[in-house]
């Protein structure tokens, strides 16, 4: 096989004799090794100019045999005998107008029949354009689709949006079901289980499913596992759970809710491993001594493939803002100018909005774009846009690129070996980062490029904790009944059975850890009287207020595995003062300003003794930060409060207070007092200090820059769907107040 690709690779034309003897070879394999058929059609179809046109009729019986039949009408090929046709025009779609793919009409099949249908195959399958087909077909009148990422929701979205005179896309929780039209639920699980409007499901959609697993250490398995069960139980809908590479789920699960299991390999796209780490493994293995020779090899690559584009997997944010900057000092130095002539209209909001001077601007004007947790969303769905559009050529990424958008690249580079600072990536995530390489309907070819041994291979089985319970953690166990509990967990049952029935209800409906909380009760009613002052707030608190409860969020609410470098006190102030001045940009700023002043307290106080120096903490301060130029003292602190937003106030914050307000709420009605009510402030901090009727708009992927403009021309009595006609209707985004970035979100709602 190798022998043949090497063959088609490397001649210049392929003549007809042996152009039929390939072809020869394909349709021999097809009946004895389909996933070798497959293969090499592939190579074949990636090399179409080389082969004699003569012959295409049999190639196009050849594509029609393997049942790869959209690859029919993108090579302009034609097909002869009247039962093909026929068959073509079966795997033709009437609803979204694509053909399909043998394996892809099979499981459409499979979904029109009775059963539930749980799906393990590659990213180049093209799992999410049956989604597509199955909201199109408008056979189900309530469809809930959870997805990991508020990214993925809004990608879902956007596809979607030509349904909305059938379906009703409700994508917050303060959005109520339409009773006139069908409903699409596009939701995280976490939404799942706080939404109180369901009033009858059809259909249930997982994506990334194997996110059900308490074995992968995902701290948001329990929240997707109660999501799944509360659905199934209380609504016994159909299910579709879909993901990559997945070799079995927990035993009995698929008999148990009438499901089939369906497996494929099969993949329209062929992926070539690239060694980049044997031949130099002596240095590679040293990354201390020979870290810049490492970084060298990736850019001279890249260099290389500078025609086509390509991801770059890195462990963590840092590493993603780290290698995209001295891949772009390396081109500098080499006066390599990749300068492009298109629109990149996300600079002018940075300039506005972020720093003239920060480097996502000199990166985007080389092309190189950069994707990680950290980023805005908005910011984050715009790159990928761009990458897309083929406006960029390299991606910086993170394990986003695993599970938080959907992507590819000619070329995926797997830089470095582990998510984060030293959780090593197994095969299941190197086949995710791998299953990038190439693009379905545009690459029949992808490279993976290893600069890393390849873990080792494993069978990758996905537990189900809320069937299976081997192991299940307490927040699973408390929403099942005493029935539905395995013997082996019963002991652990009733120690959650032994928390009063009104505390355990309010426990389990925040859905976060239980004995955290139960300690958060305990504590509150020991100095009840103390503490009254400092949880009774209502809107805004003060200080005080709020560090008392962040704190009893950061002692009780936060899983062992999660970090906490960033520190109670400075959580604190971060939370206040985004409060007191509405904006990451004050906040950016006024970090540098401190820092700036630190380093010229340092300088002024260097070289007195330890006891002449008054605030040591400040001088501390200084002299950590005094070797750094402003660009980096800048970038540092763009990131670490960009992160902040992104994981601490649009997440943790609001779910601790939403989980606090509702703890103290019981204890103060029982006392008798007035509670605190936190939802005023929560929903503030979560929105970016948004008016409630444009809150909507976010989840859209609109920066909040143009949100707060738009609020002086949107009455503010209408309600969050009357808000998006609004815009529509009366086109307020070609206002002059927005500039063309703001102007192009608000023509993708």
């Amino acid at each position: 096989m190798e022998d043949i690709i090497n063959y088609i690779e490397t001649q210049e034309l392929i003549d007809f004799e042996n152009t039929f003897k390939i072809f020869k070879i394909i349709s021999d394999l097809i009946t004895t090794d389909e996933s070798s058929s497959q293969k090499l059609l592939v190579n074949v179809l990636a090399n179409l100019s080389k082969f004699d046109s003569s012959l295409n009729p049999i190639l196009a019986d050849l594509i029609e045999g393997i049942g790869f039949y959209p690859y029919i009408s993108k090579e302009n090929l034609e097909l002869t005998s009247t039962d093909a046709l026929i068959r073509n025009a079966y795997h033709s779609s009437s609803n979204i107008g694509k053909v399909l793919h043998e394996d892809q009409k099979y499981l459409l099949s499979l979904l029109n029949n009775t059963q539930n249908i749980i799906v393990s195959a590659p990213t180049s399958f093209g799992k999410s354009l049956l989604i597509e087909e199955i909201v199109a077909t408008l056979k189900y009148k309530n469809i809930i689709i959870i997805q990991p990422t508020l990214a993925l929701l809004d990608e879902t979205r956007k596809k979607l949006l030509k349904y909305r005179e059938n379906y009703k896309i409700i994508v917050r929780t303060t959005q109520t079901p339409s009773a006139d039209k069908k409903n699409l639920f596009l939701l995280t699980a976490e939404r799942v289980n706080e939404y109180r409007q369901f009033t009858n499901v059809d259909l249930i959609i997982i994506d990334e499913f194997y996110k059900l697993s308490a074995k992968r250490d995902d701290e948001r398995a329990d929240s997707l596992n109660n999501a799944f069960n509360y659905i199934l139980k209380t609504f016994n809908p159909k299910f579709y759970l879909l993901g990559p590479n997945i070799d079995s789920i927990s035993e009995g699960f698929a008999e148990k809710y009438n499901a089939i299991f369906y497996r494929t390999k099969s993949s329209l796209v062929d992926t070539k491993v690239i060694d980049m780490y044997k031949p130099q493994k002596d240095f590679f293995d040293k990354p201390i001594k020979y870290k810049e020779y490492k970084e060298n090899v990736l850019f001279e690559l890249l260099l290389s493939l500078q025609n086509e584009q390509s991801i770059i997997y890195c462990s963590s944010p840092a590493r993603v803002r780290y290698l995209s900057l001295k891949f772009l000092e390396f081109l500098l130095k080499n006066q390599v100018n990749l300068n492009q002539y298109v629109e990149i209209d996300l600079i002018e909001w940075i300039e506005i909005n972020i720093s003239t001077e920060w480097s996502l601007i000199d990166l985007l004007n080389n092309q190189i774009g950069i994707h990680d947790g950290a980023l805005q969303k908005h910011i984050t769905n715009t790159i990928i846009e761009y990458f897309n559009e083929n406006k960029l050529k390299f991606l910086f990424c993170t394990s986003t690129i695993i599970e938080g958008v959907n992507t590819s690249a000619k070329n995926i580079i797997y830089f470095d070996k582990t998510k984060g600072n030293n959780v090593e990536i197994d095969f299941f995530d190197y086949s995710n980062i791998k299953g990038r390489a190439g693009r379905l309907m545009i690459h029949y070819i992808g490279k993976i490029f290893n600069f890393n041994l390849v873990p080792e291979d494993e069978k990758v089985i996905v537990d189900i904790p809320f069937y299976e319970q081997n192991p299940i953690s307490d927040e699973i166990l408390i929403n099942l009944e005493y029935n539905e509990v395995k013997d082996e967990n019963l002991k652990q049952y009733s120690i959650i059975l032994e928390i009063p029935e009104n505390e355990r209800n309010i426990i389990r409906d925040n859905g976060v850890l239980v004995f955290g909380q139960k300690n958060i009760f305990e504590e509150i009613r020991v100095n009840f009287k103390n503490v009254y002052p400092l949880i009774s707030w209502t809107r805004y608190p003060n200080y005080e207020q709020l560090k008392y409860c962040l704190t009893l969020g950061w002692n009780y609410l936060m899983k062992k595995t999660e970090s906490k470098s960033l520190g109670i006190g400075r959580l604190v102030n971060k939370t206040f003062g985004y409060g007191n001045h509405n904006s990451i940009k004050v906040l950016i700023n006024n970090d540098i300003d401190y820092v700036i002043e630190c380093i010229n307290f340092y300088e002024d106080n260097k070289d007195k003794s330890k006891d002449e120096i008054e605030e040591i903490r400040k001088f501390n301060y200084g002299k950590k930060y005094s070797s750094k130029s402003n660009f980096e003292i800048e970038e540092e602190f763009i990131l670490m409060n960009f992160q902040i937003q992104k994981h601490w106030f649009e997440y943790k914050i609001p779910k601790w207070l939403s989980v606090i307000n509702s703890i103290q709420e019981c204890i103060c009605n029982e006392y008798g007092v007035r509670p605190g009510n936190y939802n005023y402030y929560s929903n503030q901090i979560e929105n970016d200090f948004l008016r409630e009727n444009l809150s909507l708009l976010s989840e859209f992927g609109i920066p909040s820059s143009a949100l707060k403009k738009i609020e002086k021309l949107i009455p503010p009595d209408l309600n969050e769907e009357q808000v998006i006609d609004y815009i529509r209707n009366e086109k307020i985004y070609t206002n002059d107040i927005f500039i063309n970035y703001e102007k192009k979100k608000f023509k993708e709602i």
